[in-house]
């Protein structure tokens, strides 16, 4: 007997319907979810079996018609019709409904219905609709639409299992047909289209192209058939427009009215509007004063948290690589194998690793903030912002998203739909401080700003909002000289509040330290192994003498003087001294500039190439300046004069540099595949790293000015 036939079902629904989360319910994974638009920018999958039948769950991105205008959106529309190389068709449409806002969800799914598909609706936030007084007659509702409508709760599992047998039976069952409820002519005009352009052309894209002037299926079209296709739209919607069917206007009055004697006595709402816990919540939160200075507030408390509740943990990890490696320095033969062992893996790589528990208290508060619906709030505030700097609120969610990780914050403005918005968002998206940035911040701010304790953290809130400031400045020059156009408009639904999800706020933190410490146990320690080679050899002088055993016969106070003579005649010393009049102006002497450029394949690795470069003896035990070896290094290094080569001035020069300047291959790759164009991704790493140098020469010389 042969097993039963995988079935493909493709989750569709409005942003901010829960669609993520019933995905992980169906499919047992735990994907990140969001309370905000945009969070699904790409198709993800899954697998799972009910009863004897494997089903296959497509989660698509959220929108909230088919008439897409972004890239996400007709990624959407083209995977439903079965036009994506290698995607075939879904088998089953799973379309979701918010119980709270029926009417407009179902816009969504009177389109949906018209695809050839066989459909099920998943009635989603019922939980919320209770607590409103709104109550949804599923029988109705399912005569009305024609379609099975099961309600679900899938934060609590509830309801599950039963969607699952519907969606077997709609596989099984024949697919229903609905016609438009749009005008005779229009329906023909769209088959025509179709029928004249290729036959295989499937009539419900005709009909997005023709009802969406402008939009991503008209562009589909031309560039697949050229002038015909642009001059055939032109012609019919001129054919409408005089026969009294305005293109623009058409679509949402026709559905809009059907919609509403399909749901006539389906939703019953209380006489009189609730004031809901979230309203009386938001007078305080949106407000343009109020608002702006709690969402200051949390950014700051969320800094002081990354030293607070991390210490303790930050401190047993230090303390286990220091044994790590005294352990292999007492047990080992000196020579190059443990020097690479010890002064190379050990203290670069676990130079990285004591920040981990910084990075899972990051991602952990955003994931929070986002989950609970915060998140919406911060973007609508911004937007009074941003607006004035030629972007829109929608541009804010890809940028807070960089905070974690500027690759998904570019991927997340595939939801802007106007092309300009776009691209001048992908550009300054890497001035938001990263992940990647925050163990320099770490670093360099509990080293040189320990006193009073509240500093450390005010500096670090300083250097996230550089990137909150400097960001809409660069949009604003780009917008008013290579990407003119108008301000798009802004339309945001505010979720309602809810109480965060434990479990995927604690599975984003594992995702995050886990994908931490891949990257310092692959690219981080690979560069590492490159910097200490280029520090260890050559490792005699020029007599021919061996520089480890010249230290080991040396007095204890000349050996720190014989290790910085081998470093400087190192392969990697020769080079940072020629260069050294580049990073003298910014306060920088070679072996700091030597790491900085080490780090621009990843800016994680300038905290371990520090450690290298850096490792000029051992500090004592009971010394308790610092956190950790490195610090006190820093804090003892000199200029060949003897003056202190790290100081305030210089600390802040370091800092502001790795807060603008853009040092990750990976967010470069993206940058390039998403605007297609190489030649972006040179620009914003040349615009960055010139912005960055100049605005640490400017730190560093002011500081010397006043002293």
């Amino acid at each position: 007997m042969n097993p039963p036939t995988a079935i493909r079902v493709a989750l569709l629904g409005n942003p901010n319907t829960g669609k993520t989360t019933l995905f992980n319910a169906l499919a047992g994974l735990n994907h990140r979810t969001g309370n905000y638009p945009g969070v699904t920018v790409e198709v993800k999958k899954g697998k799972g079996i009910h009863g004897a039948t494997p089903i296959e769950w497509i989660d698509l991105p959220g929108t909230y018609s088919l008439a897409a205008r972004s890239p996400d959106e007709m990624l959407a529309v083209d995977l439903i019709l079965g036009r994506i190389a290698g995607e075939p068709k879904p088998d089953v449409l799973l379309c979701l409904a918010d119980a709270t806002n029926l009417e407009r969800n179902l816009y969504l799914i009177s389109q949906a219905r018209e695809l050839g598909l066989p459909i099920v609706v998943a009635l989603t936030m019922n939980d919320l609709a209770e607590s409103q007084a709104i109550s949804v007659d599923l029988g109705r509702l399912e005569l009305g639409l024609g379609l099975p409508v099961v309600a679900i709760l899938a934060a609590r599992n509830k309801g599950i299992s039963q969607l699952k047998d519907r969606l077997l039976e709609a596989s099984k069952g024949p697919t229903p047909t609905f016609d438009p409820p749009l005008p005779a002519e229009v329906i023909n005009s769209a088959k025509n289209i179709a029928q004249d352009l290729d036959s295989e052309l499937p009539p419900a894209l005709a009909l997005r192209a023709l009802l969406d002037e402008g939009g991503s299926a008209e562009v589909e079209l031309v560039q697949q058939y050229g002038a015909k296709a642009a001059e055939m739209l032109a012609s019919h919607r001129a054919s409408l427009t005089q026969a009294g069917h305005a293109v623009a206007v058409l679509e949402p009055r026709h559905r809009y009215k059907d919609l509403r004697k399909r749901l006539a006595g389906v939703v019953t709402r209380p006489k009189e509007r609730q004031n809901t816990f979230s309203d009386r919540l938001d007078r305080w939160l949106v407000h343009p004063i109020w608002g702006v200075a709690f969402f200051l507030f949390v950014m700051l408390l969320l800094f002081q948290s990354i030293f607070f509740f991390a210490s303790p943990a930050m401190d047993v990890i230090d303390g286990g690589m220091e044994s790590l490696q005294d352990l292999a320095r007492n047990n080992l033969q000196p020579g190059p194998f443990t020097s690479l062992l010890v002064d190379g893996v050990l203290a670069g790589v676990g130079g990285v690793v004591i920040f981990l528990p910084q990075i899972i208290i990051l991602f952990g508060f955003l994931g929070i903030l986002e989950d609970c619906g915060y998140m919406a709030r911060a973007a609508f505030l911004m937007d009074r912002i941003m607006s004035r700097c030629g972007l829109s609120g929608k541009s804010f969610i890809p940028l807070l998203s960089s905070l974690a990780c500027a690759v998904p914050g570019i991927l997340s403005t595939r939801v802007i739909e106007n092309r300009r918005d776009r691209l001048a968002t992908i550009l300054v998206a890497p001035l938001m401080s990263c992940s990647a940035r925050l163990p320099v911040y770490t670093l360099f701010s509990a080293a040189f700003f320990p006193d009073p304790w509240w500093l450390a953290g005010t500096v670090m809130f300083g250097l996230y909002a550089t990137g909150f400031v400097v960001a809409p400045l660069v949009a604003l020059i780009l917008r008013g000289s290579l990407l003119k156009g108008d301000v798009p408009l802004f339309v945001l639904e505010m979720p309602t509040y809810r109480r965060p999800a434990i479990l995927p706020t604690l599975k984003r933190m594992w995702d995050a330290g886990t994908s931490f410490l891949y990257r310092a146990g692959t690219l981080i320690l690979a560069t590492m192994v490159l910097v200490w080679a280029l520090l260890y050899f050559p490792s005699a002088d020029s007599n021919g003498l061996d520089f480890p055993t010249r230290i080991a016969n040396a007095n204890p106070e000349d050996q720190q003087g014989l290790v910085l003579e081998w470093k400087e005649q190192s392969w990697l010393g020769r080079t940072g001294k020629a260069l050294e009049p580049v990073f003298i102006p910014l306060g920088w002497d070679w072996r700091i500039g030597m790491s900085v450029l080490a780090s621009f394949p990843a800016r994680e690795v300038v905290v371990a190439a520090l450690g290298v470069s850096f490792g000029e003896g051992e500090v004592a035990a009971n010394d308790e300046e610092g956190r950790n070896k490195l610090t006190q290094r820093l804090k003892a290094a000199t200029w060949p004069d003897g003056r202190p080569l790290f100081t305030t001035a210089s600390a802040l020069s370091l800092l502001v540099f790795f807060a603008l300047c853009c040092q990750c291959a990976s967010t470069l790759a993206v940058i390039a595949r998403e605007t297609r164009s190489i030649g972006w991704a040179i620009f914003t790493f040349s615009y960055m790293t010139t912005l960055a140098y100049a605005a640490a020469f400017a730190i560093y010389q002011t500081g010397r000015l006043f002293g």
